[in-house]
């Protein structure tokens, strides 16, 4: 399939050819004919497959080839968990519109409020934003949604997560009528809220899915590595800095603290180190973007602030410094190499303080994961052994309509209650010796 076979505008279809595109990717071909067509759709695929194209292309269409149904009020929404995703689809956005007579706007948590309300005044078709902050305009009446045509939301899983739903249930409410059309992305469509939200938005959507998280990235070769401790982390990172054959390298850290530290050892290192943590304001993290974005940096430290959303082809290495607390953060870490048909590596260190989220990250690739070794580099530590609950023997009492009825040694789980189903409501107090006082008295405490 070419992009000429959707049927695009011409104009649309010329800066698509100038623009590079050629061959539309899979959930490209999917999504964009059920967009066109004017259904509500419903799609995942895994990072880096296009997904911002195949959205931006029906909305263009859309307004190219429909009247508007209002003269002031925006025709699309675009809305995106973090204010860098909504910065990378608003500059993919202008590329489509820059030679059309269309005004997309950018409205962010964390910027001027009073100048954001200046660029809304000016009526534009496209406003590409983050939830919280286009409630808030939303509720001051800074601008109405009654003649929004299309509702887009990008990686609806975690702005869900991230706790927007009374935000979003807000936007969607304003413009709730017939003729508007939603389309919602989400990383998977395991996700219990995502699909009770796609219910109450969505209606009789398609439904697309282009390879789960759970799928393996061709392009993106992932190696995990044992660490005793942080400092073995430190060498194990200073030993991949200096061997590896690399272009640009992200490092993800836990914590904001760790990573101004990191960023601060590497440039003492010499290496072209620079620091992303959200500790920093808009200003200066839009800075350190765009000189990374330059190749100003070699090397990118930062959390999981950066894990979503940007799209730097020269990025060649992932590295997990520490494994990501929220499992499915790890495929969108790993996701900001291997991009645009390039190959990339994806590290990840594990130290005793991982273990419990690289086991979760195992499980949720479905996979068993194996370690690989560095020469000269001695690791003592292999993993954690499983818990296994220890078993006592207990004398458990089992008291009947206010009396003792069996007073037997059983082997009950350390630290746990048993529980008996039973037409009597029978109760079960745990002791290792009990008086008949004792007994009334637990009784009545159940009963309280």
């Amino acid at each position: 399939m070419q992009f000429s076979d959707f049927g695009l505008d011409n104009s649309l279809m010329s800066t698509v050819e100038h623009l590079g595109f050629s061959a539309p990717t899979q959930i490209q071909q999917q999504a964009i004919p059920a967009a066109m067509a004017g259904h509500d759709l419903i799609a995942s695929s895994k990072t880096g497959s296009g997904k911002t194209l195949a959205f931006i292309l029906p909305a263009i269409q859309r307004l190219t080839k429909n009247r508007a149904l209002s003269k002031r009020d925006p025709r699309v929404v675009i809305l995106t968990p973090t204010r860098e995703l909504a910065k990378q689809v608003f500059s993919q956005l202008r590329l489509f519109t820059a030679n059309t007579q269309f005004k997309a706007v950018l409205i962010l948590g964390g910027e001027n409020f009073n100048d954001q309300v200046k660029v809304l005044e000016k009526e534009p078709e496209f406003i590409v934003a983050t939830p919280g902050r286009l409630a808030d305009h939303l509720k001051q009446g800074h601008f109405y949604l009654n003649g929004l045509e299309l509702l887009i939301l990008d990686e609806a899983d975690r702005m869900l997560d991230l706790g927007f739903s009374k935000e979003l249930t807000q936007i969607n409410n304003a413009a709730d009528h017939r003729k508007r059309q939603t389309l919602l992305f989400s990383a998977t469509l395991d996700h219990a809220q995502v699909n009770d939200f796609a219910k109450e938005l969505l209606k009789k959507p398609k439904r697309v899915a282009i390879e789960s998280a759970h799928t393996e990235h061709e392009d993106i070769t992932k190696r995990f590595f044992l660490a005793d401790n942080l400092s073995q982390k430190e060498v194990l990172l200073q030993h991949f800095l200096t061997t590896e054959t690399s272009r640009q390298i992200i490092i993800f850290t836990a914590t904001r603290s760790d990573t101004d530290r990191l960023a601060k050892l590497l440039t003492e290192q010499e290496l072209n180190a620079v620091a992303l943590s959200g500790e920093l304001n808009q200003s200066q993290r839009n800075q350190i973007m765009d000189s990374f974005a330059k190749g100003q940096h070699k090397i990118l430290v930062t959390t999981d602030l950066a894990s979503r959303g940007l799209d730097l082809i020269n990025v060649s290495h992932v590295i997990n410094f520490d494994m990501p607390k929220h499992t499915e953060e790890f495929v969108h870490r790993i996701g900001r190499t291997g991009r645009a048909g390039t190959k990339g590596d994806a590290i990840s260190l594990v130290g005793p303080n991982d273990w419990l989220s690289f086991k979760n990250v195992e499980a949720f690739l479905q996979q068993k994961i194996s370690f690989a070794k560095v020469d000269g580099i001695k690791v003592k530590f292999k993993g954690l052994k499983p818990k296994k609950e220890k078993v006592v023997k207990a004398k458990v009492t089992v008291v009947k309509d206010n009396k003792a009825v069996s007073n037997k040694p059983r082997k009950v789980i350390k630290k746990t209650f048993l529980d008996i189903e039973d037409a009597g409501a029978m109760k079960i107090i745990k002791r290792k010796k009990l008086t008949p006082d004792q007994i009334e008295d637990s009784t009545k405490k159940e009963q309280d």
